[in-house]
C-alpha cells in the first residue's frame, strides 16, 4: 500500500473537514455543512464518512481529504500530506515522496520561521529584552498569556538572523524569500525586524506564517511593522489569533473582531475566546469567509476613536456581503478592548458584550450626530447614508424588517423609509449559483450504491451487469464502463478508483448518485433492480423484434419473418419462466 493510501485510511475527513466547517449529521454515513469555497445559505456542501470524500452540489467542489486541505490551504499535494501526517502522528517517508520546487521553498520557509520565533522567545527572556519586558509589564500582560501567545523580542544587531540561517545552510534565495530579512542595493542582507516587541501569526492550522513587531522605540516607524507576504503568508487571507478561537468561536456561534495584536491577547487573557483580529490590514472579504466558516454571528469591537468607527463602517459593508449577522459593540471611556478588560474587568465587559447594538441602529446612531434631522435635507441625507447597508443584506424580507426598524428609531415616518428604500431593495438581484440535479433512476441509484458498498455482493452484480445492453441507456452508463474495467483489470472496486477514471460531469453525477442521500439496500432490492433491468432489456427486445417482423412481411421476406417470430416466442418463453 502506498503511504498516500495508508494515510488516507488512518484519517477521517469528517474530522479534518469539521476544523474549518461546521458540520451537522445528515444521515448514517453523511454530514452537511455550508460550503467553504463560495458564499450560500443553504448547506450544499456534503461529506460521506464511508466513502471519506467531501462534495458541494451547488459549486461543484469535491475529492478527498488531500484534495480538501489543498484547496482550504492553498497548499500543494506534498504540503498536504505532509500536514495531515504531522497532525495524525504518522512518520513521513524518507525517500518515496518527492516535493517540487515551490513546496520545498515553502517547506524552508516554515522552518526558518519556526527558528526564528525561538530566537524572538529567548530574547525576550535576555537582558537585551529589558525594554521589551518593561512594555509588557506596563500594558499589563501576565507572563502566562506572553508564553501562551509565543511573545518575542527582536535585538537591534540586524544580523541575527543572517547568521542564524546560514548555519543551518538555507540558501541566500530562500533566505531572501523568508521575508525575515532585506536586500540592500549591494546585494547584502540585514533583519527585517529590529527592537520590536513581536506577535508571531499563525495559519489555521496553528503553523507560524509572519509576524508583527511593534516598536519600543518613539524614533522607530511604523509603530506596527507586519511581514510581507511570502510564499506561506498571505495576509488577506489570514485572521490573528483565529487557530486559537476558532473552537471557541464555533462553540459559543459567535465571533468577536478587534482591531489590534494587543486587543486580541488582553481580551482573550479576559477570558473570551472567540477573538480575532485582521493582521495590520482593513478586514478583506477572504477574512470574512474564513470567519463565517465557524460561525455567521460577528460582534465588532473597535477603537472607540474616529479611525476606529471609520473602520467599522467599512468592516460592516464586507461582513453584509457575506450575510454575516452583525452587531456592534461600543466601550465607555474613550477606552480601547484591552484597556477596558484590564480597567474596568472581565464582567464588564461582557456587560458591555451583551447589550451591543445590531449593525444598523449604530449606523443609525452615526448618521444622527452628522445630519440635522429636523431638516428634510438632513433626513434624506441620512437615509442616503443608511441605504447602502441596508441595500446589502441579502435577504429580502430582512431588508423590509429593517427598513421598518429604522423608521422607528430615526423617527421619520415609516413610508418614507419605506418609499426611499423599496426600489434599491427590489433592484438586487438575489445570487442563486445551485447546479441542477440531475436524475438517476432509481434503480441506478441502488446498483451505483451497491458496486460501490464493498459487500459480497458487489462482485456478483457487476458479473450480472456485463450481460445486460441496458446499461448501455443508463444515464451513468460510463460510471459503469469504469466499473466494468477496474473489476476487469482485478484491481480493487472502491468509490476513489471510479471516481478517478471520470471525467468532471460524470464525477459530479457519481456524487449525485452516491454521496448527496443515503441509499439504503438489501440483496433483494438489488437483485429485484437487476431483474427490473433485465424486463427493461426484454422489453425493448420485444419491441424491436415486432418491427422487424413487420417490416420482413411487408418487404415479402416470409423466411426472415417466421425466424424472428421464433425468436420472439423464445424470448417470451424465458421471460415467463424467469417470473
Amino acid at each position: 500500500m502506498e503511504f498516500k493510501d495508508h494515510l488516507k485510511s488512518s484519517v477521517d475527513i469528517v474530522s479534518v473537514v469539521g476544523e474549518y466547517v461546521r458540520l451537522q449529521k445528515a444521515g448514517s454515513q453523511a454530514y452537511k455543512g455550508l460550503c467553504p469555497f463560495h458564499n450560500e445559505k443553504t448547506p450544499s456542501f456534503n461529506v460521506h464518512v464511508t466513502k471519506q470524500f467531501f462534495k458541494c452540489f451547488s459549486c461543484g467542489a469535491g475529492g478527498d481529504v488531500f484534495e480538501f486541505v489543498m484547496k482550504i490551504e492553498g497548499i500543494s499535494f506534498y504540503e498536504a500530506l505532509k500536514s495531515l501526517a504531522e497532525k495524525n502522528g504518522i512518520p513521513m517517508p524518507k525517500r518515496s515522496i518527492v516535493a517540487d520546487e515551490d513546496s520545498k521553498l515553502r517547506e524552508a520557509v516554515f522552518h526558518m520561521h519556526e527558528l526564528a520565533q525561538e530566537s524572538f522567545r529567548a530574547s525576550l527572556k535576555e537582558p537585551v529584552g529589558e525594554a521589551a519586558r518593561a512594555y509588557l509589564v506596563r500594558r499589563g500582560v501576565a507572563s502566562e498569556t506572553v508564553e501562551q501567545f509565543g511573545l518575542g523580542y527582536s535585538d537591534r544587531s540586524g544580523r541575527t538572523f543572517l547568521r542564524l540561517f546560514e548555519q543551518h545552510r538555507f540558501t541566500a534565495a530562500q533566505i531572501e524569500e523568508s521575508g525575515l530579512v532585506r536586500k540592500r542595493d549591494d546585494g547584502t542582507f540585514y533583519d527585517y525586524f529590529r527592537n520590536r516587541l513581536m506577535f508571531p501569526i499563525h495559519n489555521e492550522s496553528g503553523k507560524i506564517v509572519g509576524f508583527g513587531g511593534r516598536a519600543l522605540s518613539a524614533d522607530d516607524n511604523p509603530k506596527y511593522l507586519n511581514s510581507p507576504e511570502t510564499p506561506i503568508y498571505k495576509k488577506s487571507r489570514l485572521l490573528y489569533n483565529l487557530h486559537r478561537a476558532k473552537e471557541a468561536i464555533r462553540k459559543e456561534d459567535q465571533a468577536i473582531l478587534v482591531e489590534g495584536y494587543m486587543d486580541a491577547i488582553g481580551v482573550t487573557a479576559a477570558g473570551f475566546r472567540g477573538v480575532v483580529a485582521s493582521c495590520g490590514t482593513s478586514l478583506t472579504t477572504d477574512q470574512v469567509k474564513a470567519l463565517k466558516r465557524f460561525s455567521p454571528r460577528i460582534v465588532v469591537n473597535f477603537d472607540p476613536d474616529a479611525a476606529g468607527a471609520r473602520a467599522a463602517e467599512t468592516s460592516i459593508a464586507l461582513l453584509l456581503e457575506e450575510d454575516m449577522q452583525v452587531r456592534i459593540m461600543e466601550l465607555d471611556g474613550g477606552l480601547d478592548p484591552d484597556e477596558y478588560c484590564k480597567e474596568r474587568g472581565a464582567e464588564a465587559y461582557q456587560e458591555r458584550l451583551h447589550v451591543a447594538k445590531g449593525y444598523f441602529y449604530w449606523l443609525a446612531d452615526r448618521a444622527r450626530k452628522k445630519y440635522d434631522m429636523h431638516t428634510s435635507e438632513g433626513v434624506v441625507a441620512m437615509l442616503k447614508f443608511l441605504m447602502p447597508a441596508v441595500q446589502r443584506v441579502s435577504d429580502k424580507l430582512e431588508r423590509m424588517a429593517i427598513a421598518n426598524d429604522l423608521a422607528g428609531y430615526i423617527g421619520v415616518e415609516r413610508g418614507l423609509v419605506l418609499d426611499s428604500f423599496r426600489k434599491a431593495i427590489s433592484e438586487r438581484q438575489e445570487s442563486t449559483f445551485q447546479r441542477p440535479k440531475i436524475e438517476i433512476r432509481p434503480d441506478e441509484r441502488v446498483l451505483l450504491n451497491a458496486v460501490l458498498s464493498g459487500d459480497e455482493i458487489s462482485g456478483e452484480i457487476v458479473r450480472e451487469l456485463r450481460s445486460i445492453d441496458t446499461v448501455e441507456r443508463f444515464t451513468s452508463r460510463r460510471i459503469f464502463h469504469a466499473v466494468f474495467a477496474i473489476e476487469a483489470a482485478g484491481e480493487p472496486l472502491s468509490f476513489d478508483q471510479v471516481n478517478a477514471r471520470l471525467e468532471e460531469a460524470d464525477r459530479h453525477l457519481l456524487a449525485e448518485a452516491v454521496l448527496r442521500e443515503d441509499v439504503q439496500f438489501s440483496r433483494e432490492e438489488v437483485l429485484a433492480a437487476i431483474e427490473s433491468m433485465r424486463r427493461s432489456e426484454t422489453q425493448n427486445q420485444r419491441v424491436q423484434l415486432k418491427t422487424r417482423i413487420k417490416e420482413s412481411e411487408r418487404g415479402g421476406r416470409w423466411e426472415e419473418a417466421l425466424r424472428l417470430t421464433s425468436e420472439l416466442q423464445q424470448l417470451e418463453r424465458a421471460g415467463r419462466e424467469r417470473r
